[in-house]
């Protein structure tokens, strides 16, 4: 075993050794192979009497009837539609150009491209130890704080309308969080770890569970299977809960054994978390609130994993203001990186100090008082970070489920927000008028989450079908008028070439090619 992991570095060093060669001659390689091409051209010119080819191919398309040319440019459009379907269907189904998808998972990295890391960085920094927290940019996407629970929620909503709430690129993050969290830095596998490595990677979750089982199978100490049972079988919160609690069981036996500490501490962490928001969803705010705050006191360097924004949902539910206006205070700092959470919360207890007296034509009168106007600047700092917000807040849009991941300043983290906070403005008499008044009076048009392109390929193959299909209507309707048309286009696109052999023949001896033979 320990001649082959040593022997993987070195074949690792030489894969990137060989791509990162290839990357850098890959400029130079079409230029030679352009180059060498033309030499060819002009050295076998004679030889293998091209000219003559080319006169005879010249002839022989002189002598093609319409009918051909009909046949030809009817099944290049065939060919082209059924491509197009074929990529219009992926796109539906997967979301990405199936051409596009296959050129840059295996011609990318040959060419040198780098692929983004987009989420397996967001839970390794959190044993509490020696590591500093990352500096880690504002628009990029992390993992939901208060996501839903598959088994027990999310599942609610497909078997109501038999359709998938969470896309295949938000469940391929998660995934990856799970991997880095429960295996991040385990040198070598054990026999259930591996199962659970492959269960995360399972798109069917049925098959997920099954491995799931497996794994138990082999040690029934495992408890990041639990985990998944918890969060994938579990079609209620309290089935959920139970298996949290024996997942937690195993996990701080595995804590206590110091045995791979980083990755028991992430099992640790990631178990607390959702049991307390089981706890939350049960109704047991107060526990909830309790335990998340332990959990914070025990790992303080959890800022990434953003448990504070479900702690500060948990304290506006029990309407402790206090409480979160110190919790805010604590995190609400410009050298963290913010939130809608953060944000809008600050708003919401500035504007609930004065919404309930507030008046738009009174204040129009009088002005805005020191308060009232804290709380329009709040308001307007939080519309500033994500001007997304305020139409979910005002239900000017529908609400969706939230999807496990979100975007920084998008519309997923809008989603986010509104779908948990929505309740706790509505509580807050005049807040969403006070919002309201705001947004409409100075934040005139929002920036609209854009929706997805279609890809390049897409409209590429949709333009050749529709032009091959146009050239085989032309051809079949006006044969004699295509056919000179097809001539000279022909002509002119050989045109160049026929110069430049011309240059080469007036430039080089006629006797070139004779005298090089008996060099």
């Amino acid at each position: 075993m320990e001649n082959t992991a040593g022997s993987n570095p070195q074949s690792n060093g030489f894969t990137e050794k060989l791509k990162s060669w290839l990357s850098w001659s890959w400029t130079y390689v079409c230029f030679i192979w352009f180059g060498m091409v033309l030499i060819m051209i002009y050295v076998l010119w004679s030889p293998l009497k091209l000219q003559e080819t080319l006169a005879s191919a010249s002839v022989f398309l002189n002598t093609l009837t319409p009918k051909f040319y009909v046949a030809l440019t009817g099944t290049s459009s065939l060919i082209s539609g059924l491509i197009l379907i074929f990529e219009w269907w992926y796109f539906r189904k997967y979301g990405t150009s199936f051409i596009e998808q296959v050129s840059v998972s295996h011609l990318r990295p040959l060419l040198g491209g780098v692929e983004s890391s987009s989420a397996t960085g967001l839970f390794t920094s959190i044993n509490g130890e020696t590591e500093l927290r990352p500096s880690v940019s504002e628009c990029k996407v992390w993992r939901n704080p208060l996501n839903l629970f598959r088994g027990a929620e999310y599942n609610r909503y497909t078997w109501v309308t038999g359709k998938e709430p969470l896309t295949y690129y938000d469940m391929n993050l998660s995934a990856q969080d799970h991997q880095t969290f429960f295996t991040g830095d385990t040198p070598q596998l054990r026999p259930e770890d591996a199962v659970m490595q492959k269960a995360w990677r399972e798109r069917n979750p049925q098959a997920r569970i099954r491995a799931a089982y497996q794994a138990l199978e082999m040690n029934q100490d495992c408890a990041a299977a639990y985990v998944l049972l918890a969060e994938e079988e579990a079609t209620t919160i309290t089935e959920a809960e139970r298996l949290f609690r024996k997942a937690l069981s195993i996990g701080k036996c595995l804590y206590s054994a110091q045995r791979h500490r980083n990755r028991n501490i992430n099992l640790l962490v990631y178990i607390k978390r959702r049991l307390a928001m089981c706890a939350r969803k049960l109704g047991r705010v107060k526990e909830a609130v309790k335990m998340m705050r332990d959990l914070m006191k025990e790992f303080p360097l959890l800022g990434m994993l953003n448990i504070h924004e479900n702690l500060l949902e948990a304290l506006l539910e029990l309407q402790a203001y206090a409480d979160v206006q110190a919790v805010l205070a604590k995190y609400d700092d410009i050298s963290l990186p913010k939130s809608a959470t953060i944000c809008y919360t600050s708003a919401l207890l500035k504007a609930r100090a004065v919404s309930d007296k507030f008046s738009p034509e009174a204040a129009s009168r009088r002005g805005l008082s020191s308060a009232e106007m804290n709380a329009v600047e709040a308001i307007h700092r939080a519309v500033e970070f994500n001007p997304h917000v305020p139409k979910y807040l005002l239900e000017m849009k529908s609400l969706i489920l939230p999807p496990e991941h979100i975007l920084k300043r998008g519309d997923s983290e809008a989603v986010a927000y509104a779908f948990f906070h929505l309740q706790h403005w509505k509580r807050a008499e005049g807040a969403l008028n006070l919002l309201h008044c705001t947004w409409e009076g100075t934040f005139h048009e929002v920036s609209v989450y854009p929706k997805k392109e279609l890809p390049f390929f897409i409209l590429f193959t949709a333009g050749l079908c529709s032009f091959t299909a146009m050239l085989a209507m032309l051809t079949h309707q006006f044969p004699e008028l295509m056919g000179v048309f097809a001539k000279a286009f022909f002509s002119t696109l050989f045109a160049p070439l026929g110069f430049f052999a011309d240059k080469m023949e007036s430039f080089m001896p006629s006797s070139f090619w004779h005298q090089l033979t008996r060099i």
